[in-house]
């Protein structure tokens, strides 16, 4: 085996992206030491996708005041890239399910924090954003987005209602007038991974809301504001994003941006995708014989629009066998191996008794996988060919 791409997407809440490229790379190092490496960490708009720009295309972190999902005050970062122009950022750093993992509360919690990172990046003179939608603890169809940038939300007697899914019941006016005007000069890309719509059945609360902390009388409220918001949207804008695929992404933002084209010029693209084109994957895979990914846990949802799934695809093209290895796996079928997937193998062996075992033995499980994956890959036998 002369070259091997390394691309997997971050471990959810242990390892980054980064850090699973340097522990598989280590574990090439001493099984094959002659195989030349290449390592592109991925994302797919979530946590990480920052990092990821930053390693295929450079630039630097900026890290800036915000608020987190329930309005307390954070340090969050982004990046800007190296034209000084564009900026990456993730709604998870702001917005993250992450930042309130202890104190879910999908009915108060809002995008405002990611609607002032936006602005932070404005100030610093960035005329295009690569918002990346994944991760977020809201339900509030990105109202607070708009109102960190100058919209007005109030109720029925004119007073000011919270950019939060719980405001959105009392929602009745909606003055984007005041938007911040910077943006009409700004371009947005919008990672998005995820066709569900904003409300229904396959929407943002029924499909997201559970993992957000909301139970089921939770969840039918969730829906029921979301759609009273789609409501208010389109006899305020004139324009109706209820069934429109993406709008059920990190718990509504595009419904928001959508309905101010003026303002956000919103050119939507597969999160995984844009790294790769950046990264230049495709070329990078042309000579490899072989390429390496992996996620936190791995099921049949990574097949649709996930980091995996996207890797996947693109290596098939180029007939490119590809081996995932997670840290977990759920079910899944056949289907894997049609979409490109060679195999696929866990490295945890689920006997930790807390989160906090196997976060402190993550790496050292990886690495062990991965050494003994690349042990079985140089037996010269029938049963194992190179």
């Amino acid at each position: 085996m002369n070259k091997a791409v390394i691309a997997p997407d971050s471990f959810k809440g242990t390892m980054s992206s980064m850090e699973v490229c340097e522990i598989m790379g280590g574990a090439f190092s001493k099984i094959m030491p002659e195989t030349e490496t290449v390592k592109i960490p991925a994302a797919d708009g979530g946590e990480g996708t920052a990092e990821a720009f930053l390693y295929a295309v450079g630039g630097k972190k900026v890290c800036a005041k915000t608020k987190n999902p329930l309005f307390e005050d954070i340090q969050a970062y982004y990046a800007i890239l190296r034209d000084k122009k564009t900026a990456v950022i993730e709604t998870a750093a702001a917005s993250g399910l992450t930042l309130i993992e202890t104190k879910k509360s999908p009915l108060e919690a809002s995008t405002y924090g990611t609607g002032l990172l936006i602005k932070d990046a404005l100030d610093k003179g960035c005329d295009k954003i690569i918002l990346g939608l994944g991760g977020s603890a809201t339900n509030d169809g990105g109202a607070g987005i708009i109102t960190a940038l100058g919209a007005k939300l109030a109720d029925e007697n004119g007073s000011e209602t919270a950019p939060s899914n719980r405001g959105l019941g009392q929602l009745r006016h909606i003055d984007g007038s005041e938007l911040d005007k910077r943006l009409k000069n700004c371009g947005f890309v919008v990672a998005c991974d995820v066709e569900n719509v904003l409300c229904g059945p396959f929407g943002a609360a029924r499909v997201f809301g559970p993992q957000k902390g909301a139970d089921e009388k939770t969840v039918e409220v969730l829906d029921a504001n979301l759609s009273k918001y789609a409501d208010a949207l389109h006899k305020q804008t004139g324009r109706d994003i209820k069934n429109i695929p993406g709008t059920g992404a990190a718990g509504g933002i595009l419904a928001s941006l959508l309905c101010f084209p003026e303002f956000f010029k919103c050119e939507i693209r597969s999160g995984i995708d844009i790294i790769l084109d950046a990264a230049g994957f495709d070329e990078a895979i042309k000579d490899a014989d072989i390429v390496f990914s992996g996620e936190g846990r791995f099921d049949s949802q990574s097949l649709y629009g996930k980091a995996v799934s996207g890797i996947a695809k693109r290596a098939k093209k180029q007939n490119k066998p590809v081996i995932v290895i997670a840290g977990s796996a759920g079910k899944y079928g056949d289907e894997i191996y049609d979409l490109g997937i060679s195999a696929v193998f866990t490295a945890c062996s689920g006997l930790y008794s807390d989160f906090d075992e196997l976060k402190g033995m993550c790496r050292e499980d990886l690495y062990k996988t991965a050494e003994n994956v690349l042990r079985a890959l140089t037996c010269r036998t029938r049963f194992f060919r190179c």
